[in-house]
């Protein structure tokens, strides 16, 4: 979680804080909200991190500090009408190269090279993030790999690359999920292990900078969530390493499992390897635009201008407004039930997991005695409409019942906001519910509370003792 006191560190305001005696802290949720309505790569959306306010020379330090040969030249341009920050990376003191002009190039090499009989021990991924959707003029040939790189770098190499960098630890370990997440993906396509997924030098360079650099940015921002939007994948085809293949490439569809996608008809990739990483890692879910009161708006641009589309993300953050109105309101869900007599407990426990992760609202066990006596339990989801078909389906994959009950029923859900205060060993978020603008129930997150309980070996009640404490602490000062 960060906190205002790291927002105010990076320039930013620290929007509805509230300090109390030994520092601590009381803020309203803070949320970023992605559109990619034309697509995203790691570009674009460092592009629109520093519109939106992250400062350059803290983008700039973090390229030096991992100290690839990199450096990133800023410039504002404008796409259909929109003005955007363009972001470019230079290695070596050339402009990255678009994967489809980059094997292009490469071919006749490529052809060449083949004729002389050779294995290969890794899969070797080419990653460059300026891809032909969002070039317009034409690069510079692409300079040769050194002897030590010319085979591409490990998944081992970059980690340990990125774990010297002298950046913020928190920013290193989500740098790490989104390459680890990349690779996963690759290594899945390929059929192989993860640590044999070798990229490109070229292409390795430049993920490594968009990704570790959209860890720094994203965290600079200040913000508690990302929320993305449907993602316009565009479509026709692409070159990579092992040829050419539909749009989206085989690593962007494998990436984008779970997510909303679409495509509007332009012919070109929009969305990229290194792009969905970033989204999948930092994006816990995808909505149309919550209800928030917008503080900043950032335009990430890509490199070509199309005619009658702005070929840009966009970024906007401010303050979750969605549960602030202090009414109770109506909404609509879907119940979702099973008997189920002959499931091993542990597997239930399991299903109760998944379904949560996947986007159930609620989900329960109560203990039944079904037919010929037998125990049994009756499983229980509570989910939106629109969830209630993959929520089935994995009910029916997972379990040994034959058959999902629905209905639709209307609840009416109290009005309820996300709050962070400090304690002594870390932050926790309380959930606070409110009827006609009185609070009526608050309560501080299970799952804070825990992680801080073992990471200090301290009683969980303790924990949430002290999470509570603040908050009153808090609220007695506000009046």
């Amino acid at each position: 979680m960060i906190v205002a006191n790291l927002a105010a560190h990076r320039g930013f305001d620290a929007h509805s804080s509230v300090p109390y005696d030994e520092g601590s802290t009381i803020k309203v949720m803070r949320i970023a909200y992605l559109e990619c309505f034309s697509g995203v790569s790691g570009d674009m959306f460092l592009g629109a991190l520093l519109d939106a306010g992250v400062p350059v020379r803290l983008l700039e330090e973090t390229v030096a500090a991992l100290n690839v040969g990199a450096r990133l030249e800023i410039s504002r341009v404008e796409r259909s009408g929109i003005s955007a920050t363009k972001v470019d990376v230079y290695v070596g003191g050339e402009k990255e190269l678009p994967r489809e002009v980059y094997w292009e190039q490469k071919g006749h090499n490529h052809a060449r090279d083949n004729a002389q009989p050779h294995s290969h021990d890794h899969e070797h991924v080419q990653l460059c993030e300026h891809n032909y959707s969002q070039e317009s003029k034409e690069p510079s040939p692409p300079t040769a790999p050194t002897h030590q790189h010319e085979h591409g770098r490990g998944l081992k190499e970059i980690r340990e690359m990125i774990r010297k960098a002298k950046i913020a630890e928190s920013a290193k370990q989500t740098a790490l999920a989104i390459f680890e997440t990349l690779g996963a993906a690759e290594a899945k396509i390929h059929n192989t292990d993860i640590e044999k997924i070798h990229f490109h030098e070229v292409g390795a360079v430049d993920a490594m900078v968009d990704i570790v650099c959209a860890a720094v940015g994203s965290q600079a921002l200040g913000v508690d969530e990302f929320i993305c939007s449907s993602l316009n994948v565009g479509g026709g085809t692409v070159k990579c390493a092992h040829g050419t293949f539909p749009v989206p490439a085989p690593a962007t569809v494998e990436l984008l499992k779970g997510a909303p996608v679409y495509s509007s008809g332009i012919q070109l990739e929009l969305v990229t390897p290194t792009g969905a990483a970033i989204v999948k890692t930092l994006c816990k879910r995808f909505s149309s635009f919550p209800q928030m009161k917008i503080e900043k708006t950032g335009y990430g641009a890509g490199s070509r201008d199309l005619p009658g589309h702005a070929n840009v993300v966009r970024l906007t953050t401010g303050e979750a407004q969605s549960e602030f109105a202090g009414k109770t309101s109506d909404q609509t869900i879907t119940v979702l039930e099973a008997n189920i007599d002959d499931l091993n407990p542990q597997v239930f426990g399991y299903v109760m997991d998944r379904l949560l992760e996947e986007g159930a609202l609620d989900a329960f066990g109560i203990p039944v005695q079904m037919k010929k006596n037998r125990p049994g339990m009756l499983l229980s989801v509570l989910c939106s409409p629109e969830d209630a078909g993959k929520l089935t389906n994995l009910i029916l994959l997972e379990t040994t019942t034959l058959g999902v009950r629905r209905r639709e029923e209307q609840r009416e859900i109290l009005a309820r906001k996300l709050i962070t205060v400090s304690t002594r060993w870390g932050n926790v978020r309380l959930k606070v519910a409110s009827m006609n603008g009185t609070i009526t129930n608050y309560a501080p997150e299970y799952d804070d509370c825990r992680r801080i309980a073992v990471e200090h070996h301290v009683p969980l009640k303790n924990v949430m003792q002290e999470a509570l404490q603040a908050y009153m602490k808090v609220r007695a000062k506000a009046g």
